[in-house]
């Protein structure tokens, strides 16, 4: 099989690929198993031999594949090879994670923490995780704010925060929060530390000559607090519009007064609204077609009214600490003596620190905890203030920053073990939650029963019935399929004047809810592809050409058009696999060959001519493709990545469907790498699903590396080749990947360092 069909082209001469196989030892293929792991996933693929060069019949090609996977995996499972000890740090991800789930007090990790380096498509990889010295200081300044914050220490000074609307939200219609009858504005959840006086002043938007938009018709601005009005501001008519134009700066300042307010707030998370109160939903008559996006032109004063930003500064006054729901989990007891004093301070840190050390608290570090309480005490502080400088140390110690696993003591080097139930219940938390592990979870490592099978069987589907698995959405798939890439998107504005933040958002929210709704459910991953439902709300409704579907929120409906079934189906994946000015066959196969099939084609030559950005009219991208193709240099790799995007063409750019493209029809049919012939999105989507076992490998390698931190090696196949088999009977469903996962030598075990 491979003297007829492989060697002609993988050889020391022509090295097609970087691939030798003239020299393989295939006798001895264990031992070539890195080289052979490559033609393995190549043939499982279809995408060898390629098209067009002889080929022998699939069942020839899947014996042959089978009897090389079979010999590594008997050889592998016979000595399998796990890693060493490596040391994680939490990302912000993680942290904010942690620091609710510890305090019970939501924090914006991005705004306090850098952004962490990423490695094989996440930053949660520890051989990248450095630590440096600005990084620490980072650390320290955060935990200074955290436990002064969550404390509610009455030595915090006033602070000005401000929450910015981005510049490309419409605000014409309602925000899911805010009340029913208003439009635009913005819903902040504002933590407030200690019970004082608070001053919340909300500006408008204005026009690069200073001017606020909208003025010509009388407006009314609402405030509320937690749903309860608590201020209404009218404003616009004749009288404002004719200031604003003669003294724009001046008089919108004078304008914006009005919104401004100082009152009492009590300790603990709020929710504030700021909206406009809506009279009717017509089309202002100055448009004959308005656009989607309420705002395109920065310079013209016709449209309405928008918030621009809300700033929230205090506390002034204090009164009190409060009663804020982090101070109730903090201070578990409180001292009615000097005497009582130490002892309770014992109490509450060690009880904080069994969860932020994720496991039991030596005497060692109770005693280093405990002295920082002291040591404030000593400086003549309160019995909060002890409390707060110890605090402040747990969250910037290493047993909390690091995910620290060690070896026992007296094991001879290179000597493979089970990590203990404490770690593997780090381990599970941070892969299934990014976060720290909760008391069931810890109670069980306690007692040495979190490891047996049974046990952890439901553990583990405990954790994915959880809301808290619902980050496996946002943070592995937002990594996985770029979702979070999707926010740093700008379509041109000239030739998609209908795209605003509102379907920036809900294009990367059906997305992600459909993942959510395959791990909460507990459904085959391949429905990934072929789910016959999705997540709508009326802005990606409209976008899409669904009818009767009215409001932000978001539901779930059927699909109708075949062609939208599945992810691939999705504007959120169709746009992040565009160019902001055109669809780009290219990009949209790299992503499927990449990020679904999990063989990503190799880089482009140096060598390769520009492409055509200035085509005829009638010259559609089809015939654009092809007489770029003519380049020897580039007609290699584009015949196994243009199909696929081809195959997608009658989705535009930003993932709406048409029929045309540049005055030319669209001819959506190819022929994949594996001779498939298709003739647009829905049999693109059958061609993949006919064989799952790329895409569901692909997804299960990402799951694995998320899981355990670090990149897929060659040696690591035979166990994701297990976890395969052993879900395939379960017809691939979620928790059967993800406990195939668990239950892997490589997660639950490693080897002790040299």
């Amino acid at each position: 099989m491979v003297d007829k069909y492989c060697v002609t082209c993988h050889n020391q001469r022509t090295k097609a690929g970087g691939l030798l196989l003239d020299t393989a030892d295939v006798n001895n293929i264990p031992a070539g198993a890195e080289v052979w792991e490559k033609v393995i996933r190549k043939v499982r693929g279809g995408m060898m031999p390629p098209v067009g060069m002889p080929r022998p019949d699939q069942a020839s090609l899947d014996g042959f594949v089978t009897h090389l996977e079979t010999t590594i995996d008997r050889a592998a499972m016979a000595a399998p090879t796990l890693r060493r000890p490596i040391m994680h740090r939490l990302t912000r991800v993680e942290y904010a994670n942690a620091v609710r789930d510890i305090l019970d007090f939501e924090i914006d990790g991005a705004s306090l923490l850098p952004a962490d380096e990423e490695a094989f498509g996440f930053d949660n990889i520890a051989d990248v995780q450095g630590v440096s010295p600005a990084l620490m200081d980072r650390y320290l300044a955060a935990a200074w704010r955290i436990s002064a914050l969550a404390v509610g220490s009455p030595k915090i000074l006033p602070s000005l925060e401000t929450y910015r609307i981005r510049g490309d939200t419409s605000q014409h219609d309602h925000i899911e929060g805010l009340p029913v009858g208003t439009r635009g504005g913005i819903l902040i959840e504002h933590y407030f530390p200690v019970d004082g006086e608070y001053v919340l002043a909300p500006r408008l938007y204005r026009n690069t000559v200073d001017t606020i938009r909208g003025l010509e018709r009388p407006t009314t601005l609402e405030i509320t607090v937690d749903g309860a009005r608590v201020h209404l501001a009218k404003f616009g008519g004749l009288v404002d519009e004719r200031e604003s134009y003669d003294r724009p700066r001046a008089a919108g300042d004078e304008l914006e007064q009005r919104f401004r307010i100082r009152m009492p707030f009590k300790a603990g998370p709020h929710t504030i609204g700021v909206a406009f109160v809506k009279y009717n939903s017509a089309p202002t008559i100055e448009l004959l077609q308005p656009f989607g996006r309420e705002r395109v032109d920065p310079i013209t004063p016709v449209g309405i009214v928008e918030l621009d930003r809300v700033t929230l500064e205090g506390p002034f006054n204090v009164t009190a600490a409060g009663n804020s729901p982090s101070r109730q989990r903090i201070f578990t007891c409180r001292p009615a003596s000097e005497r009582e004093a130490l002892p309770c301070a014992t109490r509450i840190l060690t009880t904080l620190a069994r969860r932020a050390y994720r496991g039991t608290v030596t005497a060692e570090e109770q005693k280093r905890l405990v002295g920082f309480y002291e040591k404030e005490r000593a400086k003549g502080g309160d019995f909060d203030a002890g409390i707060e400088a110890a605090l402040t140390y747990m969250l910037v110690s290493p047993q909390f920053l690091f995910r620290i696993e060690r070896d026992p003591a007296a094991l001879r080097a290179q000597t493979a073990y089970r990590i203990d139930d404490v770690e593997l219940a780090s381990r599970l938390s941070f892969f299934l939650w990014s976060t720290v592990p909760d008391d069931e979870l810890l109670a069980l490592a306690a007692k040495d029963q979190l490891h047996q099978p049974a046990v952890l069987e439901r553990q583990v589907k405990r954790m994915l019935a959880d809301q808290r698995a619902r980050t496996l959405g946002t943070n592995f798939a937002g990594q996985w399929l770029f979702l979070r890439n999707i926010r740093g998107l700008v379509p041109d504005p000239d030739i998609f004047p209908d795209f605003d933040n509102n379907l920036r958002q809900a294009m990367q929210r059906e997305t992600e809810m459909l993942f959510e709704s395959i791990i909460l459910e507990d459904r085959s991953a391949i429905d990934l592809l072929t789910a016959d439902y999705t997540f709508l709300n009326e802005r990606l409704a409209k976008h899409y050409g669904v009818t009767n579907i009215y409001g932000t929120q978001f539901r779930r409906v059927p699909v109708a058009n075949d062609a939208r079934r599945g992810m691939l189906g999705h504007a959120s994946i169709l746009t992040l696999s565009s160019y902001p000015n055109r669809t780009s066959p290219v990009t949209r196969g790299k992503y499927v060959l990449s990020n679904i099939l999990g063989t990503p084609p190799p880089p482009p030559p140096p060598d390769v001519p520009p492409f055509n950005e200035t085509p005829q009219k009638g010259m559609s991208m089809r015939d654009r493709m092809a007489a770029h193709r003519k380049s020897p240099a580039c007609a290699a790799c584009h015949q196994v990545m243009d199909p696929i995007g081809l195959a997608l063409e009658n989705f535009d750019g930003i993932g709406k469907w048409r029929t045309s493209d540049n005055g030319a029809a669209i001819d959506s049919t190819a022929v994949l790498w594996n001779g498939a012939k298709v003739d647009g999105p829905a049999a693109l989507r059958q061609a993949i699903v006919s064989r799952p076992q790329p895409f569901i490998r692909n997804m299960t390698e990402m799951l694995f590396m998320y899981g355990l931190g670090r990149g897929i090696e060659h040696y690591d196949m035979p166990f994701i080749r297990q976890i395969l088999r052993e879900s395939s009977s379960a017809n691939y469903r979620f928790s059967s990947l993800v406990l195939g996962i668990v239950n892997s030598a490589p997660f639950q075990m490693r080897r002790s360092e040299s």
